[in-house]
């Protein structure tokens, strides 16, 4: 027996190894960023994201009213609105 563990079928023993991807996860966000293009802002892209939540939650029947201030209350869903699903 070894300090890695029990010898493997035919006597070979395992090998530690480690694999760094540091290098690897820079590149895939240098190649994000550059597919992004020199003109994406994120701060106007989270500003639309929170316009489509807003809208996404707007205009509900009461019902679906219902079920939203009861996901809001669990803490499932953010308050939108200034209390109301519609903004």
């Amino acid at each position: 027996m070894s300090s890695f563990g029990p010898a493997l079928p035919g006597g070979s023993e395992p090998v530690e190894f480690t694999v760094d991807l540091t290098s690897h996860e820079m590149l895939r966000r240098t190649h994000a960023l550059a597919a992004l293009g020199p003109d994406w802002d994120p701060v106007a892209a989270l500003r639309g994201e929170q316009e489509a939540y807003d809208l996404l939650y707007s205009g509900l029947d009461a019902e679906q009213q219902r079920l939203y201030d009861e996901l809001v209350a669990a803490g499932v869903l953010p308050r939108r609105g200034g209390g109301h699903a519609a903004a």
